[in-house]
């Protein structure tokens, strides 16, 4: 079984998804490590390579290439990928949604070495904004989807109130109604 986290950021995608994949046996990727690292190698920050997205398609491009391949080569994993659901329609389709202030709270703790380090939660709060508008107007672009479109989606959860034990539990009682051993 192939199953992709979509959602906010700061939802908790890659905590809960490296998680459930230990506990499954299952390979872990995650697609904005990709980008990240993609941005780095290039001297940019992940949203200086979004920004160069919206008139080059390779930024997106390679990273949607790779896990479309992944799900040719492989099966049992967990990816962390905006669009994975686009580009593994097979997959289960996990959407985690948070509250905008706790996404803010939860990435400016977590800064990444791939983005500008902000000084508040509201700096960061800003720039999750200008981000998830530009991800959408570069998917609608590129591939006429909108990621944040909940119908895509087979399950969608909200984090804000959630610990991870509580997350990981209702993906896993999910998991158990769809068949799976877990």
């Amino acid at each position: 079984m192939i199953i992709t986290i979509s959602g906010n950021a700061g939802s908790g995608k890659s905590t809960v998804a490296k998680e459930i994949a230990k506990k499954l046996g299952y390979n872990f990727y995650c697609v904005g490590d990709l980008r990240g690292k993609m941005a780095t190698e290039r001297g940019m920050t992940i949203d200086q390579l979004n920004k160069l997205g919206e008139k080059e398609a390779w930024t997106d491009n390679l990273a949607d290439e790779y896990q479309a391949d992944l799900a040719k080569k492989e099966d049992n994993f967990i990816v962390d990928s905006r669009l994975g659901f686009h580009f593994i329609p097979a997959a289960l389709k996990i959407f985690l949604k948070v509250h905008p202030n706790e996404s803010a709270r939860r990435v400016f703790i977590n800064q990444r070495p791939d983005e500008e380090r902000k000084e508040s939660i509201e700096e960061v709060k800003q720039m999750l904004t200008a981000r998830d508008e530009n991800d959408r107007q570069r998917y609608m672009k590129y591939y006429n989807v909108d990621h944040l479109d909940l119908s895509h989606y087979d399950l969608v959860i909200d984090t804000t109130n959630l610990k991870l034990e509580q997350l990981q539990e209702k993906i896993f009682n999910y998991l158990r109604k769809k068949g799976m051993n877990c």
